[in-house]
């Protein structure tokens, strides 16, 4: 864990906040606290923030249009913390673009645990981006008929035109990709995405597999490229239309 990480922390309850504030710190991380949706905003324009923890239950704006605002304008990790009982709050979520959830009470160890695999999910990335930045060109890039996959770009395009996933999908995405037309299993997509805690996989990854199928598929009803292989686990396959 980089010492320097920024975490922003949008909570209103001022002694959760206060709690999680030191525990964050004494872990190694800077924490920066914002009570509201708005102010939170502010500190993502102002400063450059490493990961987000949000609550959904904000004073002055839902949690969720804290988080659609946040991913026009950056692809930063995000935690989401909700004590809503509707598990559909939870999948809208992580539809529009959060990494995780976690739902209140909380134990704060399981709370760090999570923070430190999205943003070692982030840092994996980098060093990856980095190697491939010197790699051949042939290795930096990956096209499959009319879906193309810039992993030095850390973006995908279907007929030209960028999909829109989150940090984490778009990892997803690379790794199946990068074994396509063969069945890879929860256990083998957690061991590919550098030992991401099964528990929380398992919570989030059929949301997120129906998100890149949003993004990719001309038909995310009956998908070609994204094929669920029942008891085994998820298939890429190598369409080239």
């Amino acid at each position: 864990m980089n010492p320097v990480d920024r975490i922003l922390l949008v909570e209103d309850d001022p002694r959760l906040a206060e709690m999680l504030t030191e525990y964050l710190s004494q872990a190694g991380y800077r924490v920066v606290h914002a009570p509201t949706g708005r102010s939170a905003m502010e500190h993502i324009a102002a400063a450059e923030i490493d990961a987000v923890i949000l609550d959904l239950m904000l004073p002055d704006m839902d949690g969720l249009d804290v988080c659609r605002q946040l991913r026009t304008v950056s692809d930063v990790p995000v935690l989401m913390l909700t004590a809503r009982g509707d598990a559909i709050d939870r999948i809208v979520g992580l539809e529009i673009g959060a990494d995780d959830y976690l739902p209140k009470p909380f134990e704060p160890r399981e709370l760090l645990a999570r923070l430190r695999a999205i943003l070692r999910r982030r840092v994996d990335l980098r060093q990856i981006d980095a190697k491939r930045g010197v790699a051949p060109a042939g290795d930096e890039f990956l096209r499959f008929g009319r879906l193309e996959i810039d992993p030095a770009a850390h973006a995908a395009k279907l007929d030209g035109v960028p999909c829109e996933l989150t940090a984490y999908q778009f990892d997803l995405l690379l790794v199946m990709a990068q074994h396509a037309g063969r069945v890879l299993s929860r256990d083998a997509l957690m061991d590919l995405l550098k030992g991401e805690p099964l528990e929380a996989f398992d919570r989030s990854i059929d949301v997120h597999m129906s998100r890149i199928r949003a993004a990719v598929e001309d038909d995310p009803k009956r998908p070609r490229r994204i094929i669920t292989v029942r008891g085994a686990g998820y298939l890429f396959a190598k369409v080239q239309d």
